[in-house]
């Protein structure tokens, strides 16, 4: 009987040992006192990227131009210190927003999200897929622009992440992330869907749906092994902010490598994913159905807070 009880004992510690690694659970929260993010903001930077400058495809250079500027002037509104990253994918230009805050040199954290929609199958509009992830960087230059910075920041807009440009050096972050290969990257943050939330909330396995929430109005924080750092600091800035649900995952990165994080992984510096977990919840995913109508923005914007909450602490 003791011999059950101590395999019992161990096996249930390893378990809990496990779960605990892949959820990356913190302790206490980030005090937030600052200037809060506007849901309405959010809602006319997607409405705009939606239906203004529709679609933002490939094959619309010209739309993710105006786009790219529409994102630029907003960056200088806020205070940031502006520059375009011109560079050429299958013989088309497109266009990177980079936006800086801070000193002038000293160790850099990049916060970004990218602007093109994928359009392979129609003229579709992208909302959540990731005009919400643009509007979230643009609300946060501005709470950014609100208060000192005493760290360098850089907010950054990317072109041609969607196919056919996904996995190659083509893709804008990829473009970006070459351009710093000799600067101090502390970090990386990447917005990645973060607007869609409801009732219900599916899983790729039953591991997860053991370990996460079935219902769908969190928002979640990822990233690999040596991710984990910053997973949890960006966890305990959103918990901190108040105002929505955050989980966290920490595993291989091969896990969560399908969007810009990837990119900065490749030059080995710690970079993380906040998502509404994408198509595992929201049923628009490159459909027509991915509009501006479909989003939370209260909840989009207490995202914005957790995570200028969390930068801004450093």
């Amino acid at each position: 009987m003791r011999s059950i009880l101590r395999i019992v004992l161990t096996v249930t510690v390893i378990v809990l040992a496990g779960a605990a690694t892949i959820r990356q659970p913190v302790l206490g929260a980030l005090p937030y006192d600052g200037v809060r993010a506007s849901a309405a903001t959010l809602r006319r930077h997607v409405e705009f990227l939606t239906k203004d400058v529709a679609p933002r495809g490939a094959r619309n250079p010209a739309n993710l131009d105006r786009a790219a500027d529409f994102i630029a002037r907003s960056f200088r509104e806020s205070g940031a210190l502006v520059a375009i990253q011109d560079f050429d994918a299958r013989g088309r230009r497109y266009r990177n927003v980079l936006g800086h805050f801070g000193p002038a040199h000293g160790p850099i954290l990049v916060i970004g999200a990218h602007y093109d929609a994928f359009c392979e199958t129609g003229d579709l509009p992208g909302a959540d897929d990731n005009a919400s992830g643009v509007a979230g960087i643009m609300e946060l230059a501005r709470l950014l622009g609100r208060s000192p910075q005493t760290a360098s920041i850089v907010v950054a807009a990317w072109s041609t992440e969607e196919p056919p440009f996904f996995g190659s050096d083509q893709m804008g972050s990829a473009v970006h992330a070459d351009s710093l290969a000799h600067e101090n990257i502390i970090g990386m943050i990447c917005f990645e869907m973060i607007g869609y939330y409801s009732a219900r909330q599916s899983w790729p396995n039953d591991l997860f749906a053991a370990l996460y929430p079935s219902h769908g109005d969190f928002i979640a924080v990822g990233g690999g092994w040596s991710d984990r750092a910053l997973v949890r600091r960006v966890k305990r800035g959103i918990r901190g902010a108040g105002g929505i649900e955050v989980c966290s995952f920490t595993g291989p990165r091969e896990t969560l490598d399908a969007s810009d994080q990837r990119n900065f992984w490749s030059h080995g510096w710690p970079a993380i994913l906040v998502t509404d977990t994408a198509f595992l919840r929201n049923p628009n995913y490159h459909t027509a159905d991915d509009t501006a109508q479909t989003l939370d923005y209260e909840k989009m914007a207490r995202v914005v807070d957790g995570v200028f909450n969390a930068v801004r602490a450093r």
